[in-house]
């Protein structure tokens, strides 16, 4: 698929995806959110892809919904029937949420810049996030009288806390670079000349490592706050079946012993 909102480059087992409209901010139209589900659906199903990163072109990463005129998110504002508002949201930005959600390789969001609305939901559903010192985040929806319809209701609070989620939701306040690292938001802040570097390094690192492994881990991970131990720990012996049976743990043991670096397949 060609595409024109979004860039989409695969190199050593990463794929990168960067939000190409810095002329709004790279803010969110019905061919962007399209697009994206597209790339995150050609990152699953590639066997190379390791780790997705997510960034922004130009200043910003993400402005939220287009609210310009024709845009989708102006269409869902102008919308006065309550199930085609749904209906909207769920095979858009819903379906979006989900699929970076559902993805079963690790993503970072590379924070360049403001991060409002939808935008600071994508960069909240990422497993990791890197912000430069530009990077600043805003639920911003209570400020034009909504709620926050796009995940953060469900995923700030994971991150923050209660507290601290009800207020930045209901002030609808900017969380400044320095800020977002204190409170988990961002894992660290670099200079914005670094931010790429910086990530990809990270990225790299992650994709050297070993395949099934870290997709179970993520998957676990994803459950940790909804099972009990329990559960947790049945899940844990099931997945470490899988992995001490694999060609991976095999070559990760051979190379502990022989004091080199394992070279991991995912078989």
């Amino acid at each position: 698929m060609d595409f024109e909102t979004i860039t989409y480059e695969k190199k050593d087992g990463i794929a990168v995806i960067t939000l190409n409209r810095p002329q709004r901010m790279n803010s969110l139209n019905q061919q962007m959110f399209a697009e994206l589900r597209q790339a995150v659906e050609d990152a699953e199903d590639d066997d190379e892809v390791r780790v997705v990163v997510l960034t922004g072109a130009g200043r910003a990463f993400c402005a939220g919904a287009d609210l310009g005129p024709g845009e989708g998110g102006e269409r869902v504002m102008r919308e006065t029937n309550p199930d085609a508002i749904r209906r909207r949201m769920y095979g858009g930005v819903h379906k979006l949420i989900k699929g970076l959600y559902n993805l079963s390789k690790p993503t970072i969001a590379a924070v360049n810049g403001a991060a409002v609305g939808a935008g600071y939901d994508l960069a909240l559903v990422c497993d990791i996030r890197v912000g430069s010192e530009n990077a600043r985040f805003r639920v911003a929806f209570t400020s034009i009288g909504l709620v926050t319809g796009s995940g953060g209701h469900w995923f700030l609070p994971r991150v923050v806390g209660k507290a601290k989620a009800a207020e930045l939701i209901f002030t609808a306040d900017f969380l400044e670079a320095s800020d977002a690292e204190k409170y988990g938001v961002l894992n660290r802040v670099v200079p914005a000349d670094d931010l790429m570097k910086e990530t990809m390094a990270l990225a790299s690192k992650i994709a050297k490592g070993p395949p099934i492994a870290i997709r179970l881990d993520k998957a676990m991970l994803q459950r940790a706050t909804t099972t009990d131990l329990d559960t947790a720990l049945e899940m844990a012996a099931t997945n470490q079946a899988i992995c001490i049976t694999s060609e991976d743990h095999k070559e990760g043991v051979a190379a502990f012993r022989e004091k080199r670096e394992a070279v991991f397949r995912g078989r």
